[in-house]
């Protein structure tokens, strides 16, 4: 079997695990769906689910009026009906109508617990992007919530559903071509900081800026505030480690089958733009020390990165061979060999689904990414099983994330114990598993959702 051949296998073979518990149910009686938070990946997903199951999107809610307008009239022009959907500014009046069986929540990661724990508390199925959450403790409320009210819950870490490294996986580590791996590099080296010094101004009218601050500190708008470029600073997130590493994190736990770290430990800072408005770092280095393997996750953005193919990306090193994967390709280069024997690049389903050649804004080398997630989640809908990114899974990434934030705050290493959800024998760093919130928003509790 050649590679495409059995990449269109992976294809059909996920399709009818996907569709063929629920497709005779599903195809009577549509999934009412709402999203959260309609910017750039929140139509992405939105616009991929559409394309996997017969859907009807009843409504969509975001904090700015134009965002929202446009992707109504997105969805209207793609979804089977027609229909607009109906438009809200805040997910509580949303999520009051009761009218959805699932919800997507693509918002910024600021915004991610507290709807979605409503959700859950509302009955319904849900779809949350990465990073779950921008603390610690709120991702165990999100887990909690998940259990207590019996939801299924898909984190949008599409690599564990990505064609090509499904190849990898099946190919390269099922078989054994690997060996032992005691050693995982994960980067990115994209010079993806905000650089620069943009005056304060006042938030644009069609923004309700409070409400999309929502929980969070409420710093001077700026032109990088709103759209995208909140990533910049840590008051609506964790960084590039929270934005970057948990996608090749959570890739390798996946692969590798592995829970939780015993310890993290993370170095570095804004080492070298300085003058940057931007209050993430610019230079990091964490470690995940999983006993017998070491992930070590490396970011610069500044400088040239350490393989120009690869910039983000893990690399497997096992005692025969080693692995390198990325959302654009991998390759497999075994022990002694200088040039890859296994080589694998994603899959474009064009033929399918032309409109993703024309699509503004996608990451076209991801959708069929996102279709395979979205086919995953909806299976373990029908069955109420557990998806392949459940809320655990997301819950552990981030965190682990998070805490090597915390370490590179703190300038020691982290033990962590899982079973208590607490740093082993450090206070100071206990303290900060919990950020303050802003009122009149409150940080939810595990044991109070």
């Amino acid at each position: 079997m050649n590679r495409r051949e059995f990449i269109q296998a992976g294809a059909a073979g996920l399709a009818l695990s996907a569709l063929g518990n629920y497709a005779a149910d599903f195809a009577d009686q549509k999934k009412r769906v709402g999203m959260i938070g309609c910017g750039w990946y929140g139509k992405s997903d939105l616009l991929r689910l559409i394309q996997v199951a017969p859907v009807e999107v009843v409504s969509l809610c975001d904090v700015d009026k134009q965002m929202l307008a446009n992707a109504a009239d997105i969805v209207a022009s793609r979804q089977r009906s027609k229909q607009k959907p109906r438009l809200y500014q805040d997910y509580r009046d949303m999520l009051a109508a009761k009218d959805l069986d699932l919800v997507l929540i693509d918002t910024p990661d600021h915004w991610h617990a507290l709807p979605m724990i409503a959700a859950c508390q509302a009955g319904l199925d849900v779809w949350v992007q990465k990073p779950i959450s921008t603390d610690i403790l709120e991702g165990q409320a999100m887990l909690a919530a998940a259990r207590k009210h019996g939801r299924v819950v898909q984190v949008g870490t599409q690599r564990r559903s990505t064609p090509h490294l499904i190849e990898a996986r099946d190919r390269v580590l099922k078989e054994g071509k690997l060996g032992k791996v005691a050693h995982v590099e994960i980067c990115c080296y994209w010079h993806m900081r905000a650089t620069g010094n943009p005056p304060d101004i006042a938030p644009p009218e069609n923004l309700d800026y409070e409400l999309w601050t929502g929980p969070a500190p409420k710093r001077p708008f700026c032109k990088w505030t709103h759209p995208r470029g909140w990533r910049a600073f840590m008051e609506y997130g964790n960084g590039i480690v929270g934005d970057m590493a948990i996608h090749m994190y959570d890739m390798t736990r996946w692969l590798l089958d592995l829970g939780w770290p015993k310890t993290v430990s993370s170095a570095g800072g804004i080492l070298v733009d300085k003058a940057s408005k931007a209050n993430i770092s610019d230079t990091q280095t964490a470690t995940f020390d999983h006993g017998d393997l070491q992930i070590v996750w490396n970011h610069r953005t500044w400088g040239d990165g350490v393989d120009p193919k690869y910039p983000w990306s893990a690399t497997l090193y096992g005692d025969k061979g080693t692995l390198k994967m990325s959302v654009y390709s991998y390759d497999f280069t075994p022990q002694g060999h200088t040039q890859p024997t296994e080589h694998g690049e994603p899959l474009y389903e064009y033929d399918k689904y032309p409109e993703d050649q024309t699509e503004k804004d996608l990451e076209r080398h991801c959708a069929s990414a996102i279709r395979w997630h979205m086919k995953d989640f909806l299976a373990a809908i029908a069955t109420r099983g557990r998806p392949v990114a459940d809320i655990e899974q997301g819950y552990i990434s981030t965190a682990s994330c998070i805490l090597a934030n915390l370490s590179m705050k703190l300038g020691r290493s982290l033990a962590w114990d899982p079973v208590n959800g607490r740093v082993i024998g450090d206070d100071e760093a206990n303290q900060l598993l919990r950020r303050p919130y802003r009122g009149p928003w409150e940080h939810p509790e595990p044991d109070k959702v």
